[in-house]
């Protein structure tokens, strides 16, 4: 276990320093903010207009959350694929452009729509499940459910970027790749996610202390000192959104190709992947 810890410690590294070299790549996630919250807003009027979910969540509220889940999952996973292809030119030692990431991901939108299908599905399914009120057991199931889920299709969009299959294939290699790296990949998903979880609280905890103090003295300057803080949560989000979709690329290329061929040792990618 330790030996997968210290592995997983350097798939960051590496991914970081791809990340370093490569600044440009955080657009994707930017980009991607601003579509779902396109999408959302789209979403938003009509379903407060129609009163979808008054009846409970029933056949159409499931369907209307479906048709939700298909647009917003369409969106992300597409700038996901947009980013790791960019992700994978850099580490085979290219300097990806943001029109490169796009060309990969539009090359691959059918598989992408068809796995945000299958994830529009899935999501529905284990949003029912979390619905049961009176039945905290089902509730559970459903929260672990999702937990597998996440970790199961973590490589998805590194599959669909680098290999010519469906959405299904993708999804069973995804799930082929997890047996072998089950370790690095719950480690470095929960480990990121725990890191980047605790920054965010103590800047927001800060934030809060520093804009209630500032208050005392000019309303003006605690708003500013608010959307300081504000800004900097979302510049957090978006790197850690960034290295999230690296480290999955990397995580793909060290089950597929193994330490020596992936060349992830961090001073080879410090060397590589320098910034030009």
């Amino acid at each position: 276990m330790f030996e997968k810890f210290s592995r997983s410690w350097e798939l960051v590294k590496a991914s970081a320093a791809v990340l370093r070299s490569d600044r440009e790549l955080m657009l994707f996630p930017v980009i991607s903010t601003i579509a779902t919250l396109v999408v959302l807003a789209t979403f938003a009027l009509p379903t407060f207009a129609w009163r979808v979910f008054d009846g409970g969540f029933g056949a159409t509220a499931m369907a209307w959350v479906f048709l939700f889940y298909f647009c917003q999952y369409s969106v992300i996973i597409f700038f996901n694929c947009a980013l790791v292809g960019a992700a994978m030119i850099r580490l085979e030692g290219g300097d990806p452009t943001l029109r490169d990431g796009f060309n990969v991901a539009w090359s691959r939108l059918v598989p992408i729509l068809g796995y945000a299908a299958i994830a529009a599905t899935v999501g529905v399914l284990l949003q029912s499940l979390k619905n049961r009120d009176n039945n905290f057991l089902v509730r559970l199931v459903g929260g672990g459910l999702g937990a597998i889920w996440t970790l199961a299709t973590f490589m998805v969009v590194p599959v669909l970027v680098s290999q010519d299959i469906g959405p299904v294939d993708a999804l069973k290699q995804s799930v082929t790749l997890l047996k072998r790296t089950w370790g690095e990949n719950a480690i470095g998903t929960v480990g990121l996610g725990v890191a980047f979880g605790l920054i965010m609280f103590v800047v927001i905890a800060v934030g809060i202390g520093l804009t209630v103090a500032v208050a005392q003295l000019s309303v003006g300057l605690a708003i500013a000192v608010a959307v300081l803080f504000v800004t900097g949560v979302l510049l957090l989000g978006v790197y850690q959104a960034a290295l999230s979709g690296i480290y999955s690329a990397a995580l793909y290329r060290y089950a597929t190709e193994g330490d020596a061929t992936a060349g992830f040792q961090v001073a080879q990618l410090e060397r590589a992947f320098a910034a030009k």
